[in-house]
């Protein structure tokens, strides 16, 4: 099972006092964009105990087409890596 956006919304609203879905919503979108625009910088973003997010560089590579088999460069870019942290750890481990 897994929480998508709208219910992970309701969620957050019914957990804190005195905020509505909208609020909720508008929160979890600013969010979103702070996260957007500090990876796209190069910056880390730490919520403690909660989740580490950070922008990594992959090298570029030589790959294969599954379809043909034939070999294929693929350029050097960037991913995204997310770890949890100790709180998100401790609850996935109850």
């Amino acid at each position: 099972m897994s929480l998508n956006k709208s219910e992970l919304v309701s969620a957050i609203a019914g957990k804190a006092e005195n905020v509505t879905k909208a609020q909720a919503e508008e929160f979890l979108n600013a969010f979103q964009e702070v996260l957007e625009e500090s990876l796209a910088k190069g910056e880390a973003v730490k919520v403690t105990g909660l989740l580490s997010v950070e922008r990594v560089e992959r090298a570029a590579r030589t790959g294969r087409n599954p379809r043909t088999g034939e070999e294929i460069q693929i350029p050097a870019g960037f991913g995204v890596k997310i770890s949890a942290g100790s709180v998100l750890k401790k609850a996935v481990a109850k």
